[in-house]
């Protein structure tokens, strides 16, 4: 509802027209403060609580309390955000709209309307997670692995047809026009929305279910992933609710050297940003830096800040900005609309570091960048390309603990021979893939690894046979401009032929090595690699048998591919032999300027319009066979893919007290950077697993699982799937005789110490009553925003998790699932408490009512007979995350307000 709080509703010209908007300036005139001073993304939260000032969910303090933002006060007032719109992937977009269909039916069985449950703001799922490259290195690979999609998907997709028709505000970009981000980057994403009710333009905003939304951030739209538990808060009609930020700026200077690519930077950036612990802030890049770099380029760069720990990495709308609108296709009354908004709001430009009161800056010369990789297990671990092969060889023989492979040093050279007589050994690269939203949205390092692929084509170099190699575009244009630049034919003569427009590789859906390889990788415990141009590498996520993974820019993808091992300095030795012998790095490297040359046919708006206008008009053959059913409730068909959710058993309209935590045993005990995908299900499913039985129990064979992504729409799979990673380390399990530690998910079920499966234990548990904790070191839950591994977390029967450190959208998942997250204080952590994981534990102190960040007691029981109180901090760090714990999750909470309104 318009209104004019603090007199802040102005008008401003549109072209011709006349509009209003909410003004900045106009608000800290009324308020007495600099605005201007303020970060450019805090102004732009800002404005979203002025315009949605209410009284009620925000109100004129939570105004006052942004516009007065202090570079380093302290943060402990929250921010209730209410965004433009939301995006989601399909895998965590599908057991969402299951958590809002089982909504329905709760509201249907208590009498209710369920048309109640509606978003409230626009919605929009592109499927792109679904495909595998079971398929590669041909032409024809594109069109097999989309038909086997849909053959493994139909269930899925049934559901999302009925999500269609059943919500208004909800709509799909199916499968094979791209990634999410990069459909976000290219359409999605409008700049300024337009209320015509009420004639206002305000800033695109968003929240979305993938940590990697920040890719939104490089066209200077505010934007962050959220689990799919907050997400869906959002959508009906709660504010996102954050701690008031840190703002990093990032100051950029210079201009990056030739050869070195947007891939590059992006990787010293997140080194560089990691190591500043930037984690939880909002960084923002500003100085004369900044516009040297295309809006692909500041895309690559914000869609990496899950990997330096940022909430986003933002760039301001400028020049830059309006020149991508316009290559992209958007109208001239969009284009305009942009620039007038941001002009008339003082937001226009990028700003100088000393312009801005940044709560600290960090520097840095964009000339003194180097080619680079990152690996072989995270991705702010960067390596010079110079010193791979040296890195490789250090890490094959050290200790797991120091992030090694612990192998023996007089194994990296031996060679095995597989049963189809193939040749291998430790450091080949088996997987090559050109993949990912990081960079296939930027036509500079596309075009690159065309270029390098054409010049090592005509050089005589071939790819080795061993190599499985893919190309994964983010959209259909990138394969338009590849093909009109004549590139596409010599990627293709290497094997990177289009296999998918989906997040292949980088997901864990790189497909299955053959047989052979992976008997002698197993049998051998080779430490074999895979290249990518993706933003994750941890362990067990691009294929459970390789065990190291290299992020590298897409040209660097196809070089290694040709050298076929990571135990090649491609600074001082040759990439291969071709017609005329050896033939090295700088001899088929592409300069910038022949870069630049064919930049102008990447960006073309008729292209961009007449690929997206399919999305309705033409949206595929596939597509349009999948009928879904009707109205407004789902009938929940039998299913191994998808199954009305449990969290709202027992539901009633008043909550029940959360359980009182005494006699808790172990589930688990973990180190540093346990990641969500160590915790949730991802990638292939093991037969032998609990989830595997399973599913062989209900009928399906084992070419038929699919992915755990894809069974996301089923709790059944998910929850034995949690914990399940076969790289997963339990500190409880004794080490091997080697010294080394066991892989898997496995767990000491006390007191017999009898040794089960994670999921087999903890239903021990539930069924006896018994409660449980985790265990975890620093930066738990760092990765990917999946909200199964939450929601795993908590049908497992976990009450809390305890551990040195959080990662910022795995913490608040846990809290949106009734776990209470825990942090140990000073230098506080299992070893020197000489937790094993035969103790008790009981968690007092929050019975009297719950504060945010308060001391909480957690009070050992040893085994012989002693006890031992220690205090660590309760990481519900606002009042309305102490709401959604004491409803027992932000889903009851949601659904109460929702029925009671």
């Amino acid at each position: 509802m318009l209104h004019n709080t603090f007199n802040s509703l102005q008008k401003f010209k549109v072209g011709r027209k006349t509009a209003q908007f909410y003004s900045l300036a106009a608000l800290g005139k009324n308020l007495g403060v600099d605005v201007h001073r303020l970060p450019v993304s805090i102004r732009i939260v800002l404005e979203s609580v002025l315009r949605n000032c209410d009284g009620k969910k925000v109100t004129e303090q939570h105004v006052k309390q942004l516009a007065n933002w202090k570079p380093n006060a302290k943060r402990d007032e929250e921010i209730p955000f209410v965004v433009a719109r939301v995006i989601l992937q399909d895998f965590t977009g599908v057991p969402l709209l299951a958590d809002i269909a089982a909504m329905r039916s709760v509201a249907a069985r208590m009498g209710k309307d369920p048309k109640r449950i509606e978003p409230m703001v626009p919605v929009d799922l592109v499927v792109d997670h679904s495909v595998m490259v079971d398929y590669f290195g041909t032409k024809s690979a594109l069109g097999l692995n989309m038909k086997r999609e849909f053959e493994r998907n139909q269930e899925r997709y049934q559901f999302l047809k009925w999500g269609m028709q059943a919500f208004d505000t909800f709509g799909v970009v199916p499968p094979g026009f791209g990634i999410v981000h990069q459909v976000n980057l290219e359409y999605l994403a409008r700049g300024v929305h337009y209320n015509a009710k009420d004639n206002v333009y305000y800033p695109d905003t968003l929240v979305g279910t993938d940590s990697h939304t920040t890719m939104i951030n490089g066209i200077g739209v505010v934007g962050w992933g959220v689990g799919g538990i907050e997400a869906e808060a959002g959508m009906l009609g709660q504010p996102v609710y954050i701690l008031t930020p840190d703002v990093v700026g990032v100051e950029l200077k210079g201009e990056l050297r030739g050869g070195v690519t947007a891939t590059d930077l992006v990787l010293t950036i997140t080194e560089m940003l990691r190591a500043a612990k930037v984690v939880g802030s909002f960084v923002e890049f500003c100085g004369s830096g900044t516009s040297s770099l295309s809006v692909t380029d500041r895309a690559t760069i914000g869609n990496m800040s899950p990997e330096y720990g940022a909430t986003m990495g933002f760039f301001p709308v400028d020049d830059r900005t309006i020149e991508y609108f316009k290559g992209t296709g958007r109208t001239k009354d969009e284009v305009d609309a942009l620039k007038a908004y941001f002009t008339a709001q003082g937001l226009y430009g990028v700003p100088d570091a000393k312009d801005i009161a940044y709560t600290r800056v960090l520097t840095l010369d964009l000339s003194t960048v180097t080619p680079s990789l990152a690996g072989p297990k995270r991705p702010q671990d960067r390596i010079e390309v110079g010193k791979v092969k040296s890195t490789f060889t250090d890490l094959y023989s050290k200790k797991a603990a120091e992030n090694g492979f612990s192998q023996p040093p007089e194994k990296l050279n031996q060679v095995f021979t597989t049963s189809a007589g193939t040749k291998i050994k430790n450091g080949d690269i088996v997987i090559a893939a050109i993949t990912s939203c990081t960079n296939t949205s930027n036509p500079s390092v596309m075009l690159a690894a065309g270029l390098l692929a054409k010049k090592a084509v005509e050089a005589g170099l071939k790819i080795p046979s061993y190599v499985k190699t893919s190309l994964a575009p983010g959209s259909r244009v990138v394969t338009e401009y590849l093909t009109k630049t004549g590139l596409l034919p010599y990627l293709e003569k290497l094997g990177f032929d289009v296999a998918a427009y989906g997040c292949t590789t980088c997901i864990g859906n790189s497909g299955d090595l053959t047989p052979d390889m992976n008997e002698a990788i197993i049998q051998n415990n080779l430490v074999c690699s895979a290249v990518l141009s993706g933003n994750r590498n941890f362990e067990a996520r691009i294929h459970p048998n390789v065990k190291a993974n290299f992020l590298s820019s897409p040209p660097l993808v196809v070089a290694y591919a040709l050298a076929g091992t990571m135990l090649r300095d491609l600074m001082t030795e040759p990439v291969g032999k071709g017609k005329h012998g050896d033939v090295w790095l700088g001899d088929i490297w592409p300069t910038n300027a022949e870069v630049q040359a064919l930049l102008g046919q990447a960006m073309n708006p008729a292209a961009f319009q007449a690929n997206y206008s399919q999305i309705k008009t033409n949206p595929g053959k596939l597509w349009k066979e999948i009928n879904g059913v009707d109205g407004n409730v789902y009938n929940w068909p039998e299913s191994t893919y998808i199954a009305e959710p449990p969290f709202f058993e027992g539901f009633g309209m008043k909550p029940t007290p959360m359980p009182a935590v005494n006699g808790a045993r172990v589930l688990a005990i973990f180190g540093d950077s346990v990641t969500t995908d160590h915790i949730s299900p991802a990638g292939s499913i093991k037969e032998s697993s609990p989830a595997g039985v399973w599913l062989k129990q209900n009928g399906v064979a084992k070419q038929d699982f699919n992915s755990y992504g894809s069974r996301r729409g089923n709790h059944e799979v998910m929850m034995r799937g949690t914990f399940a990673n076969v790289r997963i380390k339990n500190l409880m399990i004794p080490v091997n005789a080697d010294g080394s530690r066991f892989e898997g998910g496995e767990t000491l079920y006390q007191p017999t110490a009898e040794r089960l499966s994670i999921y087999d234990a903890a239903m021990k548990y539930v069924a006896a009553g018994v409660s449980t904790v985790i265990f975890g070191g620093e930066e738990y839950g760092t990765g990917s925003s999946r909200d199964w591994a939450a929601k795993g977390t908590q049908l497992l029967g976990v009450k809390a998790v305890i551990a040195r450190s959080f990662e910022r959208i795995h913490r608040s998942n846990l809290v949106g699932m009734g776990v209470l997250p825990l942090q140990f204080k000073g230098q506080d952590n299992t070893d020197s408490l000489g937790i094993t994981g035969r103790e008790t534990f009981d968690i007092s102190g929050i019975e009297q009512g719950i504060k945010p960040q308060q001391d909480v007691t957690l009070t050992i029981h040893r085994p012989d007979g002693s006890r031992q109180d220690v205090k660590v901090l309760l990481r519900i760090d606002t009042s309305t995350e102490v709401d959604y714990y004491q409803h027992g999750g932000i889903l009851p909470y949601v659904l109460r307000d929702l029925l009671a309104a």
